[in-house]
């Protein structure tokens, strides 16, 4: 639908491209707000989290001034570590639930 004469055009949902083709992307289950976090901390590739703690990653993107996702990220950083750390990793592992 065309909004009516002098109405200004709706606003596209804003995307996120540098994250969306980040390395970080190849991990399962991933999502794009993650690898935004994971990428403002100063992390680009999947072989940097190998031996961090998820639960001082997630602390420090909570410590950042860009808004919060509407979702736990410690689920999804558990999962991103594992998935650096192991080879191959466990397929029933490879999923955000499995890590809450």
């Amino acid at each position: 639908m065309l909004p009516e004469e002098g109405e200004p055009l709706p606003r596209r949902k804003k995307v996120d491209r540098e994250a969306l083709n980040a390395p970080l992307m190849r991990i399962p289950g991933m999502r794009v707000e993650v690898v935004r976090a994971l990428l403002d901390l100063g992390i680009r590739e999947a072989y940097e989290l190998v031996g961090r703690s998820p639960e001082v990653l997630a602390e420090e993107a909570a410590a950042r001034p860009a808004p919060p996702p509407p979702f736990s990220l410690l689920p999804y950083l558990r999962l991103a570590v594992y998935y650096a750390e192991h080879d191959p990793p466990e397929p029933a592992l490879l999923r955000p639930a499995a890590w809450s």
